[in-house]
């Protein structure tokens, strides 16, 4: 690829947002061709670079591009540069492989909406902005893409904004992430403080030189950053809600785009994190948690959209604890996070096929017995269940088990107990992922007399079948020969980890656990009759799944009444502290002036007595201190 065309990237789908979103007089079917062409363009572009690069040595890969001078400020100098390397293609691929697949299916999905054109736009501004966060060489052209990703989610999240639980998500997942677009915003500036630059060569060349503190906090803060845009713990309540936004825009948010943004951040900031040993076991302690916390809530949804985001948190949940174990983890971190693209937008552009089938029914337990009347749906559904749930040899099996891998083969106390989490996230997945089939495809119909289920139209299933495909060989693919390994070593790194347990070890535990949880779901979801209504008589755990364990709750209490409280406070010293003190002082002086002022009164004899009053004052001063 020519590095001059390097801008291409991101400016087609930029350039189909601009037109679509500002030109009125295009209508919705031909706004829909030109966002979709403008997507494949892009992906046209993008394996174009991926094939120039395979024909060079592994040296020589990495091309840049300063457009040019962005921010020319004193010692602050900034170009707006874009880099392609080994890490960045493939995330370049998965966007505009997966986006132009999604684009299309929307044509069928978004058929009928008197706003299609806008529709489209969004999805476009929403490729271009990731594009440009994955393709910036320095942290402040990352930003703008970071921002911009979150401006297109809001956008899409809210897109039928007369829903007021739309426009509530939409808020939620923009006031959330700015929590943690705070993070890279102050990560910046310590950088700058300490190594004098934002670029990403001049910050990585100088980290060995930096003290460990300084890192860390750099860590830390990049931490929370990437918490907020791939809903990790303590930042992963928007997600549930996000499924407000059509099914499209779940699938574009959850296989290619917004969730995936956080852990490229930490891949890409590997240099840092590699020195810092306290910020890596902090990335590790947060996947370890979103990964069983995504997979306690996932057993407890029955709305097919909210099972598949709570996947998607534990999913990522993986990736992060596998990038915060460092070179051991890096590549592995990558092949999960490029067959989850495959197999979780299949699953969701299969959700919104079944809500296409059950007029936008999003209850689980209002289907049963769909697999003969949606078999296209069915199948790639299903291709994407074993995939996800590490049944080989799916793609998740090849992924997942490498990270289990790697999480064990750190060695220790802590190897066993991540290692240990891991495994149980596996069997947890294969339980709530075998419910969703079981309660979707499987059972008696359970739904509505008027319902009339139909197959989803060709625009739709077969961006479906295509996306199967790659759920079911994408693995082997990666894993064969170490090739993403290989790949991706000059960017991360080599891999320089022990085996604790053997890799057959680990695959046979995994493989046992997985059984385990679809013997269990099948037990309780194919064997008893499933009621249209939830049970209300449950167990707390499953009340608290239900609720998202208490998420919204914990942030009410740990920021938002303290926060309210600090404002009251602020308000009040504002009020009575401040103002009483500037206020006070102007009535002081006002009082006293309107009292000085009655002496002015403008008769002679007044003056006249009081000066006489003044000397006879001064006299008898001056006599009294004589005679002391």
């Amino acid at each position: 690829m020519d590095t001059a065309t390097l801008w291409l990237l991101p400016a087609l789908p930029l350039t189909g947002a601009i037109i679509l979103l500002l030109t009125t007089r295009l209508g919705n079917t031909w706004g829909a061709v030109l966002g979709t062409v403008m997507a494949l363009s892009s992906f046209a572009v993008a394996t174009t670079a991926f094939v120039t690069m395979l024909g060079r040595e592994s040296t020589e890969r990495m091309v840049q591009l300063d457009l040019f001078s962005w921010v020319p400020v004193a010692d602050l100098q900034v170009d707006f540069g874009l880099q392609l390397d080994q890490l960045s293609i493939c995330f370049v691929l998965l966007i505009t492989g997966v986006g132009s697949l999604i684009h299309i299916y929307s044509i069928g999905y978004m058929s009928h909406d008197p706003a299609q054109r806008r529709f489209f736009g969004y999805l476009n501004l929403f490729l271009a902005a990731m594009l440009l966060l994955v393709l910036a060489n320095n942290y402040l052209v990352l930003y703008l893409g970071w921002e911009g990703v979150g401006l297109a989610s809001y956008l899409l999240i809210g897109f039928w904004h007369e829903r007021p639980t739309a426009a509530t998500a939409a808020k939620k997942a923009f006031i959330v992430n700015r929590v943690g677009d705070m993070g890279l915003a102050i990560a910046m500036m310590v950088m700058f403080a300490t190594f004098g630059s934002i670029d990403f060569d001049t910050v990585f060349g100088s980290a060995p030189a930096a003290n460990e503190a300084t890192l860390t906090a750099i860590g830390l803060l990049l931490l929370l950053a990437a918490c907020g845009k791939s809903a990790q713990v303590p930042l992963q309540s928007w997600l549930g809600d996000a499924m407000e936004g059509p099914t499209p825009v779940s699938a574009l948010i959850h296989a290619a785009t917004m969730v995936t943004a956080g852990v490229y951040l930490i891949a890409r900031s590997g240099a840092i994190f590699d020195l810092a040993p306290t910020a890596q076991g902090a990335v590790v302690a947060v996947g370890a948690v979103t990964l069983m916390f995504g997979a306690i809530i996932g057993c407890a949804k029955d709305d097919i959209k909210k099972a598949l985001a709570a996947s998607t948190m534990s999913q990522i949940g993986y990736m992060m604890l596998a990038v915060g174990l460092g070179p051991a983890g890096y590549a592995v971190a990558i092949m999960h996070l490029l067959t989850h693209g495959f197999f979780k937008a299949g699953l969701f552009l299969g959700a919104g096929s079944v809500m296409h089938a059950m007029n936008d029914e999003t209850d689980m337990r209002r289907y049963g017995g769909l697999r003969t009347l949606l078999p296209i749906t069915y199948v790639t559904f299903g291709l994407g269940y074993l995939a996800i749930i590490g049944v080989p040899p799916f793609a998740g099996f090849f992924s997942k088990d490498r990270i289990i891998e790697a999480a064990f083969n750190q060695g220790g106390a802590a190897g066993v107990i991540v290692g240990t989490v891991a495994l149980l996230g596996a069997g947890l997945t294969a339980f709530y992922m075998t419910r969703v089939m079981l309660m979707t495809f499987f059972g008696e119909p359970r739904w509505k007399p008027e319902t009339r289920p139909h197959e989803s139209p060709p625009v739709m299933t077969g961006p479906m079948i295509l996306l199967a495909v790659g759920s079911v060989g994408a693995g082997a693919m990666l894993v064969t020969g170490s090739a993403l390994q290989n790949w991706l070593e000059p960017v991360v790194g080599a891999e320089h980890g022990t085996e604790t347990l053997p890799a057959a070890m680990v695959t046979t535990l995994a493989l046992g656990v997985v059984a385990i949880g679809i013997a269990v779901a099948y037990r309780q979801y194919a064997r008893r009759e499933i009621p249209q209504t939830a049970p209300e008589s449950v167990s707390a755990l499953t009340v608290a799944a239900r609720r998202d364990l208490y998420g919204d709750a914990v942030n009410e209490a740990a920021f938002m009444r303290p926060g309210q409280h600090l404002t009251r406070a602020l308000v009040f010293l504002d009020n009575r502290g401040i103002d009483g003190i500037v206020n006070g002082a102007a009535a002081l002086i006002g009082g006293m002036s309107a009292r000085v002022r009655r002496v002015q009164s403008g008769f002679v004899r007044s003056y006249a007595l009081s000066m006489f009053t003044g000397a006879a004052l001064v006299a008898a001063a001056l006599l009294a201190v004589r005679l002391w």
